[in-house]
């Protein structure tokens, strides 16, 4: 018997395109069809990553203590993002550490 290939909306493999960028993250709301445990909490942890990156990014606009501000935010969204990921390929629900976990589980709900 031959090994098939996974398929497009298998959890794990949905849950990792979630943290492949913003574009992923929409490819994997289309394929978490129908909703998957799984993928939906993935999918709430890296929105709330993605706006992380994004408020970090609005921050440096104030000159020098936002530049610093801006790159810790960078720094603590990249290994947020690098947790995120590993939680997925390792098919486990890790929360990000510190009190943004669970925060974005409770304010992306409805996804």
């Amino acid at each position: 018997m031959e090994d098939q290939p996974p398929k497009t909306n298998d959890p794990k493999i949905v849950a990792i395109i979630t943290y492949l960028t913003l574009v992923g993250l929409v490819i994997a709301f289309v394929l978490n069809n129908p909703k998957n445990s799984f993928v939906s909490f993935h999918m709430r942890q890296s929105l709330g990553i993605y706006l992380l990156f994004i408020v970090s990014s609005i921050v440096m606009i104030v000159p020098v203590f936002g530049w610093i501000a801006g790159i810790v935010g960078y720094l603590v969204g990249f290994v947020f993002w690098l947790i995120g990921l590993l939680g997925a390929i390792q098919e486990e629900e890790k929360l990000i550490p510190t009190d943004l976990g669970p925060r974005f589980q409770e304010w992306f709900q409805g996804i």
